[in-house]
């Protein structure tokens, strides 16, 4: 199926037979491929990985699937926002070359009985309160890289904890591509970009900022000279809980490879938290880096 997006043709493809087609196809041409997996609503975030793809590969698929295996029985699947047509457009302008938008009949087969599950990463900060959560992630990006046969896969560093099971789940199936995380893309005022943002209201909207507020005084504590990572962590608690509409799921300061626990920061660690402003919980995380040089992993 084509579908004209500002008059450049996008092929869609709605099962993994046709997508994995094409991409055989790409590959005999000799084409580097690029894959960024989303749920749709696509914002600047979603835009700066499929752009990083384009740069960085001959070919861009971008895939669109609102997965209902990682969301929880009281979360926001049946209200989270879906536009495939808007999506498709915006895919095109960043330099999508073609898009995988299957159903979830097509996904999840009747009887399907078979998952994905790492065991490690998965299990803390956004595993503890979402527990099957990360079973979906790694369920459906499996099936995704099945289907669009992708060199490499785009993902934000925003998702840090999805990003680094992903690159868990690459190394341990012997998946033959690479997992590429891209920077976090923030709003003017420093919120992160994410689709949930959508559900703010106007007040809980100037709420949110107390995340990134918070992880502005993990930073400042950190080149301060603090290398206690619950002390950083309580410093970012206190200020958040400031804010009376904010509900905090987690607030850790991990390893940054791999997010055990650790006593202090002697390599790169990771400042990720979750906080429910009024009904919309958000994450958002920063790399602490004893390397100066070193912001990202």
């Amino acid at each position: 199926m084509t579908v004209a997006a500002k008059n450049i043709p996008i092929t869609v493809f709605r099962t993994p037979s046709e997508m994995q087609a094409w991409s055989r196809d790409r590959r005999r041409e000799g084409k580097t491929i690029g894959c960024v997996p989303t749920m749709g609503a696509l914002h600047d975030g979603h835009l700066s990985l499929i752009r990083a793809s384009a740069a960085g590969c001959d070919e861009t698929i971008v895939t669109i699937f609102v997965n209902p295996t990682q969301f929880g029985p009281d979360e926001d699947l049946g209200k989270y926002p879906r536009d495939e047509a808007s999506d498709l457009k915006l895919a095109v302008a960043a330099g999508a070359t073609s898009a995988y938008c299957p159903a979830v009949e097509v996904m999840y087969p009747e009887n399907s009985s078979v998952h994905v599950v790492e065991v490690n990463i998965s299990t803390g900060l956004c595993g503890e309160s979402r527990p099957f959560h990360f079973r979906g992630v790694t369920t459906v990006v499996s099936k995704l890289f099945n289907a669009c046969l992708p060199d490499r896969a785009y993902f934000g560093m925003k998702d840090y904890q999805q990003l680094l099971v992903l690159r868990r789940m690459v190394r341990d199936l012997d998946f033959l591509l690479e997992i590429v995380g891209c920077p976090i893309v923030r709003e003017p005022d420093g919120l992160a970009m994410s689709s949930r943002n959508k559900y703010l209201t106007d007040k809980a909207r100037v709420d949110a900022l107390c995340l990134r507020k918070g992880l502005d005084i993990a930073e400042q504590a950190f080149e301060n000279g603090i290398r206690d990572p619950k002390v950083i962590g309580e410093m970012v608690r206190d200020s958040i809980k400031q804010v009376e509409s904010a509900e905090i799921d987690y607030i850790e300061c991990r390893d940054a490879e791999d997010l055990s626990e650790i006593e202090t920061i002697e390599n790169p660690a990771v400042v990720a938290l979750a906080v429910t402003i009024g009904k919309t919980r958000l994450i958002d995380n920063t790399v602490l880096s004893p390397d100066k040089e070193r912001k990202d992993v």
